[in-house]
């Protein structure tokens, strides 16, 4: 067994200190490599937790002799003369990032993500783990790892205890409530008003539309770790049985708009349960911490993820449907927002999340997994709906998912997805695989037509803003300077514009919070820019084309007219009346 022991001197420097313990046979291997993990599970990119770690030394735990170590890599550490010690590991981890993957520590409580800052020894990631805390009288543990005596965690390996977050603190409060009687725990970290019985009520109705749709759950209990901040934020990072949200202002938690941001954000971690902890792709099976994992369907991991966390808090009752579309309306102005969506598939997305997925990256480069991922998996939801008359859906595929490889711990290839959906189509779907998982077509003819059979369409608006939709470009105020942000390829813009350009002066008229004014006096849509490039100022014509349009709002609502076969088939594809 490897033991781990935390504790803490002085908060107000956000140290903690750490220690392995662990006994190397005498037959063992003269040296042996210590590994600190350098990305984590839910975030596909390198992040180089090292960068936290502080004053490395290992003796022998006996005669506290120092042993030689050397380090081979930014995060890996070589020990020589470890066979027949009991050997120590000691050092400090800075934990002061307060976000759903990060750690934190002060005066007022310990957050621990393992995964960043626990060390495990190389070939031995399968041996039992236990974790000791030394913590202040009065504090409280929240973890899903199983507790086995005072402020002592057990895991079964590293993989399990590397994705069981803990937050300890004297102010924790919590709730339970159980579905099929499975436990589920809600914990809240920090000073902030709390309707229980809404909430109670509210994540049991998710929690079993969930469980309803699998048949069975991953874990004997699930917890939800929240950190209720002081401040604007938002944030959530999946784990086996458990999840951490970061969420604020604090004051606003029961407000409409934060409430629903509580909502959405933890049933689409509870549906991670399943899908990417348990129904994993072949190529983290099992997690290599040391390097990137690169896989290419996190299309399903994170997009059908993105789609069932709000498409089952309508199905359950918890929001309206006009609540929902305004959910999935934000998801369509997101991804149409971006011309990347021409350029880079899903598949390849997938792939590029370890490059660039988490950044704004380079204009028009690149498609969002979570967003085109989430309408593909409407797209296909519905098809799969109207090819059965209802009779089957992305529930049969994803309960397949679950039964093949989820409760039998295989990973999943993109040819076991492709099967499973050919099968519960009946029919061979190799065109919407090559269309818009593995091409760039685009989705507003399709996504138009599947949303007809449930009595819905995609309505198209015009963008009142000039600048947007009849040149293509954006703009921001900076100390009351108007910077050009964005420019669509192909737009008139992008013949006259760059990034960054500062806009002075349209037809000789001094731009004040008045671009767009400035660029509806003209019918023949003819102007001369003053902009400052490189602080250089320059004069460039901006001449519109006649009929073409950037920057559509595109949004899904209910056909006004809808027949009532569409209306009946809108009641069963969400559960709720047309």
């Amino acid at each position: 067994m490897i033991h781990y022991y935390v504790s803490f001197e002085n908060p107000l420097t956000f140290y903690v200190q750490l220690q392995m313990t662990f006994e190397v046979p005498k037959e063992g291997p003269e040296t042996l490599e210590l590994q600190l993990p350098a990305w984590r599970p839910g975030r596909y990119e390198l992040q180089n937790f090292a960068q936290k770690i502080q004053r490395v030394e290992v003796l022998d735990a006996a005669s506290q002799d120092v042993l030689t170590t050397r380090k081979l890599t930014k995060d890996r550490w070589e020990v020589t003369g470890a066979a027949g010690r009991t050997v120590q590991v000691h050092y400090n981890f800075y934990a002061h990032q307060m976000d759903a993957g990060g750690s934190w520590l002060d005066e007022t409580q310990l957050y621990l993500n393992p995964v960043q800052g626990f060390m495990y020894i190389e070939g031995r990631q399968q041996e039992p783990c236990q974790v000791q805390l030394q913590l202040p009288d009065g504090w409280q543990l929240a973890c899903g790892l199983p507790q086995t005596g005072p402020n002592t965690l057990q895991a079964q390996s590293f993989d399990h205890l590397a994705d069981s977050p803990l937050i300890a603190s004297p102010t924790l409060q919590y709730r339970n409530y159980e579905v099929e009687s499975l436990p589920f725990y809600i914990w809240i970290q920090g000073e902030c008003p709390v309707d229980w019985t809404r909430l109670v009520a509210d994540f049991r109705a998710f929690s079993a539309e969930q469980l309803a749709l699998f048949g069975s759950f991953p874990a004997q209990d699930y917890h939800f770790l929240n950190q209720i901040l002081p401040y604007k934020h938002y944030h959530g990072v999946e784990h086996l049985n458990s999840t951490v949200i970061t969420l604020g202002p604090a004051e606003l938690l029961m407000t409409e708009g934060l409430y629903k941001e509580l909502l959405g954000v933890s049933c689409h971690e509870l549906f991670h349960a399943w899908n990417i902890k348990s129904i994993r792709p072949a190529e983290m099976q099992p997690y290599d911490y040391s390097k990137e994992n690169y896989f290419r369907t996190c299309f399903i991991a994170e997009g059908i993820t993105t789609y069932y966390g709000e498409y089952l808090l309508a199905r359950a009752g918890v929001r309206t449907a006009g609540q929902y579309f305004a959910e999935l309306n934000t998801v369509l102005r997101k991804h149409y927002d971006d011309y990347g969506r021409y350029n880079l598939s899903l598949a390849d997305a997938s792939m590029d999340l370890w490059l660039d997925g988490y950044k704004a990256g380079v204009p028009d480069r690149k498609v969002s997994v979570y967003h085109k991922g989430a309408l593909v998996a409407l797209l296909l939801d519905i098809t799969l709906r109207r090819l059965s008359n209802h009779a089957r859906s992305l529930d049969q595929v994803m309960r397949r998912l679950w039964e093949e490889f989820g409760q039998t711990g295989i990973g999943y290839t993109e040819q076991d997805y492709i099967r499973i959906v050919n099968e519960v189509a009946g029919r061979d779907m190799q065109a919407y695989f090559d269309k818009f998982i593995y091409g760039t077509a685009p989705l507003e003819e399709p996504l138009d037509k599947a949303l007809g059979f449930v009595g819905c369409t995609l309505r198209i608006q015009e963008n009142a803003a000039p600048s947007e939709s009849v040149f293509g470009f954006r703009t921001v105020l900076k100390n009351e300077r108007t910077e050009v942000t964005d420019i669509l390829p192909g737009s008139p813009a992008a013949a006259a514009l760059t990034v960054d350009d500062e806009i002075v002066a349209v037809n000789g008229r001094r731009v004040d919070m008045n671009l767009h004014n400035l660029l509806s006096t003209r019918e023949d849509q003819h102007y001369e820019l003053s902009v400052f490039r490189q602080n250089r100022l320059l004069t460039v014509p901006l001449i519109g084309q006649d009929g073409q349009r950037f920057w559509q709002k595109i949004t899904i609502e209910k056909l006004p007219e809808a027949t009532p076969e569409q209306q009946a088939s809108f009641r069963n594809w969400l559960k709720q009346e047309f």
